[in-house]
């Protein structure tokens, strides 16, 4: 019964509000963003209209995110376009795809 309790205790690793404001901190300081981390919202997208990134920004953020938490990101992976889809999105996939 207390491994239930300790189970239920821990945060499921796709809702790590942690996580995704850990990633944030990555962005502003990697790219030199002039936002706050814990003003980027999670559901808004990373590209375009939302935090404004491009494909060359995308690249620095896959580099980063290979670096910190050991996931091979490949720029064919099909899967690319929904990972980077927002924060909270690549939150999760760093989340279900850590080595680190």
């Amino acid at each position: 019964m207390s491994d239930k309790a300790s189970l239920m205790q821990q945060p499921a690793p796709l809702t790590d509000v942690g996580l995704q404001r850990e990633i944030a901190a990555l962005f502003v300081q990697a790219l030199n963003l002039e936002v706050l981390p814990q003003d980027i919202d999670p559901e808004a997208p990373l590209y375009g209209e939302g935090l404004g990134l491009d494909s060359i920004d995308i690249l620095e953020v896959a580099l980063i995110v290979s670096k910190q938490y050991g996931i091979q990101l490949r720029a064919d992976a099909a899967e690319n376009q929904q990972t980077f889809r927002s924060l909270r999105h690549l939150a999760e996939y760093i989340a279900a795809h850590r080595t680190k």
